[in-house]
């Protein structure tokens, strides 16, 4: 995953999904799980955000694959209400 400020209000997301993954259904799946994932976690504004899929992620559950979403963007400082350890924002 790659990030960069973009200065805009909104944060742009991009997937990259190599044939290495999969034959075509495999991707599409992958990268439904990931836009899934990104979408019900709470991300910062302003930053172009680039998540590239390796191989391993065709066989990863969603939970799998969002528990890696959320340590990733949590080392980045990218999740709104983290303290940038990974963990899940705190529920009120």
């Amino acid at each position: 995953m790659r990030s960069v400020p973009n200065g805009l209000e909104v944060s742009r997301l991009a997937y990259v999904i190599p044939k290495r993954v999969g034959k075509a259904v495999t991707r599409n799946r992958v990268r439904r799980r990931l836009r899934e994932a990104l979408r019900s976690l709470p991300l910062a504004e302003g930053y172009d955000v680039v998540v590239s899929a390796r191989p391993e992620a065709a066989a990863a559950t969603f939970q799998a694959l969002r528990q890696e979403l959320v340590l990733l963007l949590g080392r980045a400082r990218l999740l709104n209400g983290t303290s940038g350890r990974g963990s899940p924002p705190a529920r009120p």
